[in-house]
Parts: C-alpha cells; sequence; structure tokens
C-alpha cells in the first residue's frame, strides 16, 4: 500500500511519475504489456479507475535508498577491478605490464584473448611454471578478462631490457614466422600472440623449450626445431627490437559513463522528469537487472533501450542497478497550463 514493494523483481512505485504508471496500466489491461498477474488486476478496472491508481502511488513519499532490494554497492568497473588484480603482478612484469628484467615477458602489446588463455594454462597446469600456478589458482574468469584488458590498454613500450643477438640475421629469419606473429611481431590476434617489443631473453628461451618439447606446442615444436641458439638469440633481438601495438581493444564505459548515458532520458540521478519515462533511482536492484536483462534479450520491446541494453555487459547491469537503488528519489510536480 505504501508502494515500497517487498517481493523480489517487482517494482516500487510509490512517488513514480503517475501518467508513466497510468500509461503502463492500460498497457497490461490492452495486453500489449504481458504480465498475467498484471492483467488479472486491472482486467476489470476503468480508466478513471486506472487513473486514480496512478495518482494515488504517485502522491505516496518517495522510497529512499537503501530500500529492500537496494543492492550494497556497485562493483568496481572492469578496468579498475583490472588494474588492482594486476597489481602483484608488477613485481615481475614490470608496472603496466613493460619487463624491466631479463627473461620475464612484458604483457603490453597482448590480444586479451590470449593473454586470458595463456593465464588459464598456467592454471590448469597445461603451461607449467609452478610460481604462475599458485598465483593463478584463485583467480575467476572474470579477473582473468580483467587483468586482460587493463594490459590490453596499457601503452605500448618495448621491454627496457638488454638486446643480445644480430638483429639483422634475425629479421632475415623471422621471415617463416611472419604468417603468424606478422611482419614485425605485431599479430593480428589470438591465438598467435605479438612479438614485437618483448623481452629478448623470455623469446630466446620460449623457443628452447618449443623445441625440446617442455612447452608443448605443436604449431610451434616443427618451426624450433631447426633452430640453434644463436639464430633463437638473433630471432629475440629483431622482434625485442620492433615497436609494439596497442591491440584492438575497446575500452569499456565505467558505470558513471553508463549512467550518464542513462540521466539522459531517466533525469539526473534517475530522477525522471518526463511524464512518460519512469523514474529509476531509488529501484529495487534486482527489479532493475531484470528489466535491462529483459530488453537485451528481447523480451522487452523498446528500440531505444533494446539498443542501449545489448552493450551492457552483465557486470554493467548489475553495476547500474546497484547505482540507481541507491540514488536519492525525488518527487515531481506536473502543472497543467490552461489552453490558450
Amino acid at each position: 500500500m505504501n508502494g515500497i514493494s517487498n517481493n523480489k523483481d517487482v517494482p516500487h512505485i510509490g512517488g513514480q511519475r503517475a501518467p508513466y504508471v497510468h500509461l503502463q496500466l492500460r498497457a497490461y489491461k490492452a495486453g500489449s504489456r504481458f504480465d498475467k498477474p498484471m492483467q488479472d488486476a486491472v482486467r476489470f478496472l476503468s480508466d478513471d479507475a486506472l487513473v486514480n491508481v496512478a495518482a494515488y502511488y504517485a502522491s505516496l513519499d518517495v522510497p529512499l535508498p537503501a530500500t529492500p532490494g537496494a543492492a550494497k554497492s556497485a562493483k568496481p568497473d572492469a578496468l579498475s577491478a583490472g588494474k588492482a588484480a594486476a597489481t602483484g603482478c608488477a613485481g615481475c612484469h614490470g608496472e603496466g605490464g613493460v619487463s624491466k628484467m631479463p627473461g620475464m615477458p612484458s604483457l603490453v602489446g597482448l590480444d586479451q584473448k590470449y593473454l586470458v588463455d595463456a593465464m588459464k594454462a598456467y592454471k590448469t597446469g597445461a603451461r607449467k611454471h609452478d610460481l604462475m600456478k599458485s598465483l593463478m589458482a584463485g583467480l575467476s574468469d572474470a579477473d582473468f578478462n580483467n587483468i586482460a584488458l587493463y594490459y590490453a590498454l596499457q601503452k605500448p613500450v618495448r621491454a627496457q631490457t638488454p638486446l643480445a643477438g644480430d638483429q639483422t640475421a634475425g629479421k632475415a629469419a623471422a621471415a617463416a614466422c611472419a604468417a603468424c606473429h606478422g611482419d614485425t611481431g605485431v599479430s593480428a590476434g589470438a591465438p598467435n600472440p605479438s612479438l614485437a617489443g618483448q623481452d629478448a631473453q623470455y623469446l630466446a628461451v620460449a623457443l628452447q623449450a618449443y623445441k625440446d618439447g617442455s612447452r608443448n606446442d605443436a604449431t610451434m615444436k616443427a618451426p624450433a626445431a631447426p633452430l640453434d641458439e644463436r639464430t633463437m638469440k638473433n630471432l629475440a633481438a629483431f622482434y625485442a627490437a620492433q615497436q609494439p601495438q596497442a591491440p584492438k581493444v575497446q575500452k569499456p564505459l565505467t558505470t558513471a559513463e553508463w549512467a550518464g548515458r542513462c540521466d539522459r532520458c531517466h533525469g539526473l540521478n534517475g530522477n525522471s522528469t518526463d511524464p512518460k519515462i519512469p523514474a529509476i533511482a531509488s529501484q529495487r536492484a534486482d527489479y532493475l537487472q531484470k528489466v535491462l536483462q529483459g530488453y537485451r534479450g528481447g523480451a522487452r520491446k523498446h528500440p531505444a533501450m533494446a539498443a542501449m541494453s545489448q552493450m551492457l555487459t552483465e557486470s554493467d547491469i548489475e553495476s547500474l542497478a546497484a547505482h540507481y537503488a541507491q540514488q536519492r528519489a525525488r518527487a515531481v510536480v506536473y502543472v497543467p497550463l490552461p489552453a490558450r
């Protein structure tokens, strides 16, 4: 009766915009918006009754943040989460993923999917490295994706480590590698890593590992088999001297940036001033998640909302719902002007 729902996935309607509530009630009655409990509730109500119901709920005090269903807090965005998770990597792989330690690979300039696959391989033991396995053990798939995103968006810089080898000879030997790794070591993407700017010692050791089988990869074993130690060092020196390039990955929007887009229609902090657009400030988080998932999946039909929600990840939806659930709802009074 106070318009504040205690039921999961059922929205608060206290303080909601009266014209919006009225339009939705009419849509349920006409069957253009399908929800059987709602349709049954309004089936025998006249339009005057629907107007009165909408006016009643709009007149109530608006719910405050942290009402039932409000999320505790918004999650950090993927990039911030990736940066935080990558803190422990800097000691070996350098700040921002640029190695300063010979034998330790740089992580910048690598395709996001390649880096995720590499981390998972350490976790499962498909790649043999005891320290890396222990570090990866406690990370989730979301952590892998966030870490890879963070490094993919860092400025690509060559490893700050020595070059040992003949770069000219290495360039000639690298002709056979170009089909997979690019002419200058910049790969077109996963599953082949970019080699440009990588630490030379790490590259030489990796080639030796492919040759002796301690790294198990059928596609690399054959090309590495005829290489001697000098050729491996020359190849490594050539690739290490090349300029790495940023992989093709788009920086995701933060929750604040997404909310800025939502506020264009739903009003500042979700307090709509348009009578036909719902206020979403202090709404139940579980309901907001359900609604956004419905638009994204096509269960709810609205061209603008469908287009917007298609770009949202599940994490984006959860964070947006938490954001708006914590905003203070504010009432709006509509004053009809007499016709001239």
